[in-house]
């Protein structure tokens, strides 16, 4: 499988210029073919997505999702943490989504470390983050956590239909979690 990972690091490359360089003259070339859709902001399926941020994961293709279907809310490990809330409410109550699906991943690199990095920021940096870090060992408790989060909120008008998966990097398949489990 080929990606753009494989293509040569712009710092090796004398005269690529840097990634972001590469990235805006992929957009010049898009812009130039580009045609309005036509598209409200309101998610056709009426659906917000909320899910890791790891390149592995190709959200759109994984759920048959095209352009203009959902709300996609990405961050480290895909945990709801107030900002995502705060993204789920202003999707549901200005932008008429009704549903949510979180997805996690096998090997989050969230699995990998602690909350101790948090300490080790402060260590280099000399101040300690206001977030947390949400590391999680059980990727499967984690998924039921964040679905709980998402439920439970006071601000979100929607909460009959939130699911939550695990997508397997190594097979592209998603595994649903039993919220009672």
């Amino acid at each position: 499988m080929s990606t753009s990972a494989n293509a040569p690091a712009a710092a090796s490359v004398p005269g690529a210029g840097t990634v972001t360089d590469r990235l805006v003259e992929a957009n010049a070339r898009y812009a130039a073919a580009f045609t309005d859709p036509g598209m409200d902001a309101r998610p056709v399926l009426q659906v917000a997505v909320v899910a890791c941020m790891d390149a592995r994961l190709d959200l759109h293709a994984a759920l048959g999702l095209e352009l203009g279907d959902c709300h996609t809310i990405r961050n480290a490990g895909g945990v709801v943490t107030d900002d995502v809330i705060r993204s789920l409410t202003i999707s549901q109550r200005a932008l008429g989504t009704r549903s949510v699906i979180l997805v996690h991943h096998t090997g989050c690199g969230l699995e990998s470390i602690t909350e101790d990095f948090r300490i080790e920021l402060e260590e280099e940096v000399g101040q300690r983050p206001s977030w947390a870090v949400e590391a999680f060992r059980d990727v499967d408790q984690d998924v039921r956590q964040s679905m709980q989060r998402v439920r439970t909120s006071p601000f979100l008008l929607h909460t009959d239909d939130i699911r939550g998966f695990v997508f397997d990097v190594k097979s592209g398949a998603l595994r649903e979690i039993d919220p009672a489990a």
